[in-house]
């Protein structure tokens, strides 16, 4: 984190842009949600840009630059105005951050440079930016966390995560192989189905190794694969984003003190 990324009294609401991805528009907007109510909460003025799309991961993994740069462009264009933009996912995170500067050349190669210096992950902003606080969870239930790989090994998320949860008061019981993909990634799940299972299977017999039936990640194409694989096997097991589980704290935090008013 660079000196000047905290937020500061003197810029108490940063303007936030929340890339809420795909599969959270498609498939769990409790995900989004979650990430936008934490924003608020965290003292940022949030925007979700209307006329957001993919981030171009799937194009760019699979050798389509054309149509990858294409989005990376309009993606740049519609965000830049920002003061920060923020992303429930590593995997397209990682894309942003890493990928645009490789991806464009000449004076967008620039534009993406300075755009990625001001694109977060949601728990890497939350944490080293915000220094989110978030309400204690009173519930004595574990869970289990799993890294997913675009964020490990692209943007070193590994301990924000963590340091959320402890802060929340969320017992982490640490799977044997944390790090291990869960056999998503993208369109290889798809393409190498056998092998994208077998990697799944051992995945959710990690966690019920760990004593959890929880397992929470920042990325929702490992939860999303991972729950299928488990109802397809008759496992009947919890799959979390990291934002939905913070943000049931403070809403359950947020009744009571109703109640009590």
């Amino acid at each position: 984190m660079t000196e000047n990324a905290r937020v500061t009294p003197a810029q108490s609401s940063p303007k936030v842009a929340l890339f809420i991805t795909c599969l959270a528009d498609l498939m769990r907007p409790s995900v989004a949600q979650a990430s936008l109510e934490l924003l608020q909460i965290a003292g940022c003025d949030v925007t979700v840009p209307p006329a957001q799309t993919c981030c171009g991961q799937p194009s760019y993994n699979n050798g389509d630059s054309l149509g990858a740069t294409r989005t990376a462009k309009q993606v740049i264009e519609r965000f830049e105005d920002f003061d920060y933009v923020v992303l429930p996912s590593g995997s397209c995170a990682g894309m942003l951050i890493r990928h645009y500067p490789k991806l464009l050349e000449g004076p967008w190669k620039e534009r993406a440079l300075q755009f990625a210096g001001r694109v977060f992950e949601l728990t890497t902003f939350l944490l080293e930016v915000c220094d989110y606080q978030p309400t204690p969870r009173t519930s004595t239930n574990s869970i289990a966390y799993h890294d997913s790989c675009a964020g490990l090994r692209e943007l070193q998320i590994r301990d924000q995560p963590r340091s959320l949860l402890t802060r929340a008061n969320v017992t982490v019981k640490e799977l044997a192989q944390p790090d291990v993909c869960c056999g998503f990634g993208g369109t290889f799940c798809a393409k190498m189905p056998a092998i994208s299972g077998d990697m799944a299977d051992r995945k959710i017999e990690d966690l019920e190794n760990s004593g959890s039936t929880t397992l929470v990640a920042g990325d929702l194409g490992c939860l999303l694969a991972l729950e299928g694989r488990a109802g397809r096997t008759g496992k009947e097991l919890q799959f979390k984003h990291i934002a939905e589980v913070l943000m049931d704290n403070d809403r359950a935090a947020s009744t009571v003190k109703a109640a009590d008013s």
